[in-house]
């Protein structure tokens, strides 16, 4: 019979192992998740991987925080671009342009990416590196959301911090890979989730040095895009390593998700499907945000873990 004492000692002795991932419920995707990171990170597993080579690349939009209505950059870009087009309204030259400076989503939408591309680098220009990031800081600590009505900085999804913690725990490099702009991005990753700004990538203007100021100026224009096709390029030229994990949410993250599990050895890739209307949003096919055709259709038949929002997570915010 064991004592009391003795009982407790035992209890002592053996360790209570947390669990990584609180805030995702028991399911098989989180299964999928630990089983994958276990076997890979075991000296003794057959798919032991070096921690050199534990790169892991994370979509932002829609995947590490909210998208909907539209990306919070464009709602940033539209509200700079306004203030922009009161004080000089030639900026407006196409009439994509004029639809956002009249608030006139609708109407922007339809100039697609390309479009979309173009608000951006309007309203992103003519300022050093340094200042557009301080006023995109000081955007995210006021601007609020217009149907949850929570800071826009707070609207980071938990149960991926805390998957972005797990694989850094386990010595796995965590990278942002963003259709988004990267100086966007650079300015709140770090204290949003642990990720340096020198492991963001993203969608650049082009910029030049101001031998005057010594700083960086963002210029007008796209110097590239980082999106579809546009991920897995950006990904061998700044990181120079396959990834062997990668998560995303829509379409246009497709081509990393392929390009990851086309490597030799263990490799994961997941989608995040959007389908809880009552904590977060519903949406895929036909969004015009952050579509999810063609990863819902072939993603399974490829071995790609679709995560369900709706019955994967336990919660949604911090």
């Amino acid at each position: 019979m064991i004592t009391r004492l003795a009982a407790l000692a035992l209890t002592i002795a053996t360790p209570v192992i947390a669990d990584p991932l609180p805030s995702w419920t028991d399911t098989d995707t989180k299964a999928a998740i630990i089983g994958f990171v276990e076997a890979v990170t075991d000296p003794a597993s057959p798919d032991y991987v070096t921690p050199a080579d534990r790169i892991a690349t994370f979509d932002n939009d829609g995947n590490l925080w909210a998208e909907q209505p539209v990306y919070f950059q464009l709602t940033y870009a539209i509200e700079r671009l306004q203030e922009q087009a009161e004080a000089d309204p030639s900026i407006l030259t196409s009439d994509t342009l004029r639809a956002a400076a009249e608030g006139d989503m609708e109407g922007m939408l339809a100039g697609g990416t390309e479009g979309l591309m173009e608000v951006l680098a309007v309203s992103h220009s003519g300022m050093s590196v340094e200042a557009f990031q301080a006023d995109v800081s000081d955007w995210l600590d006021t601007a609020t959301h217009p149907t949850t009505g929570m800071l826009y900085g707070d609207m980071i999804y938990q149960p991926m911090l805390e998957l972005l913690r797990y694989l850094r725990d386990e010595d796995f490099q965590t990278w942002i890979v963003s259709g988004g702009g990267v100086h966007f991005v650079r300015a709140f990753a770090e204290d949003a989730y642990g990720i340096p700004p020198e492991q963001v990538l993203g969608s650049a203007t082009p910029t030049e040095f101001d031998e005057e100021t010594n700083e960086i100026m963002k210029l007008p224009g796209i110097a590239f895009v980082d999106d579809k096709a546009g991920k897995p390029v950006g990904i061998d030229s700044r990181i120079g390593r396959r990834p062997i994990f990668a998560s995303g949410n829509s379409d246009g993250d497709f081509q990393m998700l392929a390009y990851t599990m086309a490597g030799d050895g263990p490799r994961f890739a997941m989608l995040l499907h959007h389908t809880d209307a009552e904590r977060e949003f519903a949406y895929d096919r036909d969004s015009h945000v952050g579509g999810l055709e063609r990863g819902l259709d072939e993603g399974p038949d490829r071995g790609w873990v679709i995560v369900d929002m709706a019955s994967d997570w336990s919660r949604i915010w911090p």
